[in-house]
């Protein structure tokens, strides 16, 4: 398969056409498997197919699929100021056209389904992209598709249903790969922040209620971890009979986790993964009651190890069986902070008043203490994130704070902004006291300032014969278009006298806005300005500026909502029964939690030191916030 990209700035014109860089797994590199994925779905049409007497809405064939992946185009046009004239706004617009056979089409279509992004919606067990076959998209490729969408500025109108109707992974954990062969980089601190993801921040036993669970509820529970059981079997120990083994988990089961939760690529890379937390102690094999006949699957690795009373071994086995059951160690138990009153990054208690730069330079100790462990906590020292949602929203604020101070307020704002959950409770109450057009337009403004600096777009078809216009030049035109239309719709809608929402804004702001609106149609038409806007007014420097104002309004109404309604929300008994379920580890106060900064490890020298990140799906998080929530479960005596 080959990309080809070309480059267009004004008149000039470059392109450049290279293979796709494979790994020594045959593989693409992992982030040119996702954007090519979200870039095929952008270009579908999700719609109804049939199959086996049996229909499935927001689904792709195989043949739709390799007819898009066939000629691919993905244009992305960047504004920003002329470098030669910092006044003018220029248009920077790279086309990138994938080209492939149908049978490389499938066997990029099988990456896909090895990276868990598409399942076949007939047979959600089968592992293998067929000739003739019905898709759809998982919860973690809707994941990796909003995110894609929401970078790329892409137009998703098409998409909607797909996202208000099935569930989305809501938490993505992310494990940084090497450069030359996109192999993960593992680290003591990397298989930390992977395993406590994996068995959650409670021990996630199945819910003792009986009731059936739906589609969403189902995925809501496997999200917070492997789930757990207790097994009984024959004791090692002569004449002790039968014991019962807590927190056990089946093999396979462990691999279908970590390929739906993590950035892992495929079950081998899952099953390395296991195997890592076998080597580190965290995880020992109960029982393997496969036949001796049957088939099996054995990954083994290799590290060095701290020696003394270290849990870390030279080396780790996992089996991957239908029969292999394995089970959380005493050591697993305390890394994953089970027992500790506060288990979550969450209810963090460093540097309140702190900010993602003071916690970047956080300092390490590891003293005397053992390998293991100095390791772990330069690993949980070294979190990089935002200080607990709940603590900075509160914190200061129960010590006594006084109600009038904007900067502390504006803050705790900014944090109930970030986190969608958060964002949808305020709303509703700002419209309860009938002033919600001040967030309303604080929205609006921040989606039309994405929209401008960055748009794309993706379709399989090639321009028409005769057209001059590049693919990334329609787009940005219809762009172009579309974004005066957001200004004008803004304007009509909250700045306009008499307008609908008409915001209660500063005197000075509304004149200064007034001026410049009668400056531009006086330049363009002679005309004095009437309070009135059509789309022949602007272009994109004009709009430039336009964004400036608006920016000016929304600091203003940022400021009315901190003082006025954010104390008196904060109050609310819906918003403490968010931060409790927010604590529990449904949500985050932003949508890249960085997880990780470890030291270089020993013997690696200037090579790269891996890490790992979380990704929080928006969407997911509204999802889960207008649906019932399900009973906690606890784990059998």
């Amino acid at each position: 398969m080959s990309t080809e990209q070309s480059d267009q700035q004004s008149a000039s014109q470059s392109c450049s056409s290279h293979m796709m860089k494979t790994t020594k797994r045959g593989r693409p590199y992992l982030k040119d498997t996702l954007d090519l994925f979200a870039t095929l779905i952008v270009s579908l049409q999700l719609t109804t197919h049939k199959q086996y007497f049996r229909t499935f809405a927001n689904s792709f064939t195989t043949d739709e699929a390799a007819h898009n992946l066939a000629s691919l185009k993905f244009s992305q046009s960047n504004r920003g100021p002329d470098p030669r004239d910092k006044s003018r706004i220029v248009t920077t617009t790279t086309t990138t056209t994938f080209s492939m056979t149908r049978d490389m089409a499938k066997a990029m279509c099988q990456h896909f389904m090895d990276a868990r992004l598409i399942e076949n919606a007939a047979d959600q067990g089968s592992n293998v992209f067929k000739d003739r076959g019905t898709y759809v998209l998982t919860p973690k490729g809707l994941h990796v598709l909003e995110r894609f969408i929401s970078k790329n500025g892409i137009n998703s109108d098409h998409l909607q249903p797909v996202f208000a109707s099935q569930p989305i992974c809501i938490k993505l954990l992310h494990l940084e790969r090497r450069a030359a062969d996109d192999e993960i980089i593992v680290t003591q601190s990397v298989i930390t922040a992977l395993f406590r993801r994996f068995v959650g921040r409670q021990a996630n036993y199945a819910p003792s209620h009986s009731a059936p669970l739906d589609a969403f509820q189902e995925y809501q529970e496997r999200s917070k971890g492997i789930q757990l059981s207790n097994v009984q079997d024959k004791s090692n120990i002569p004449g002790k009979g039968i014991v019962t083994h807590k927190y056990c988990f089946l093999a396979v089961n462990a691999l279908e986790w970590l390929c739906d939760f993590t950035s892992v690529v495929g079950r081998e890379e899952a099953a390395e993964m296991a195997a890592q937390f076998v080597r580190f102690g965290l995880i020992t094999l109960v029982s393997d009651r496969r036949k001796n006949n049957d088939s099996a699957i054995i990954f083994t690795v290799r590290g060095s190890a701290p020696g003394g009373n270290s849990p870390v071994s030279p080396h780790g086995e996992f089996r991957c069986t239908a029969k292999a059951i394995y089970k959380i160690t005493e050591e697993g138990k305390r890394i994953a902070q089970w027992d500790e009153s506060t288990p979550s990054p969450v209810s963090s208690t460093t540097n309140l008043h702190g900010d993602r730069a003071s916690l970047d330079s956080a300092a390490v100790e590891t003293g005397s203490k053992s390998g293991a462990e100095a390791a772990v906590n330069a690993a949980d020292a070294k979190i990089h994130r935002r200080i607990s949602m709940a603590e900075k929203l509160h914190a200061s604020y129960e010590a006594g704070e006084k109600k009038g101070n904007v900067k502390s307020n504006m803050d705790r704002l900014n944090y109930i902004l970030e986190e969608p959950a958060y964002r949808a409770l305020f709303r509703d109450f700002l419209k309860a006291n009938f002033c919600e057009e001040n967030l309303a337009f604080w929205l609006d403004v921040e989606d039309f300032k994405r929209k401008f600096n960055t748009t794309s777009s993706a379709q399989a078809t090639a321009p028409a014969r005769g057209s001059r216009s590049t693919p990334g030049q329609v787009a940005m035109e219809r762009h172009h278009e579309a974004l005066i239309q957001t200004a004008l719709q803004i304007y009509h809608k909250y700045l306009a006298p008499s307008s609908q929402h008409e915001l209660n804004i500063d005197h000075g702001l509304r004149l200064d806005l007034a001026s410049y609106l009668g400056e531009v149609i006086t330049n363009l038409h002679g005309q004095s300005f009437d309070g009135q806007l059509n789309p022949s007014h602007f272009n994109a420097t004009q709009l430039q500026m336009l964004i400036k104002l608006y920016s000016r309004i929304q600091t203003h109404v940022l400021r009315l909502m901190a003082t006025d309604s954010l104390p008196k929300f904060l109050k609310t008994p819906r918003f403490v029964e968010a931060r409790q379920w927010l604590g529990e580890g449904g949500g985050a106060s932003e949508d890249v939690l960085f997880l990780t900064s470890p030291h270089a490890p020993p013997g690696l020298g200037d090579e790269e030191a891996g890490g790992a990140y979380m990704t929080v799906s928006a969407k997911a998080s509204e999802q889960r916030e207008h649906r019932s929530p399900i009973p906690d479960s606890n784990p059998p005596s």
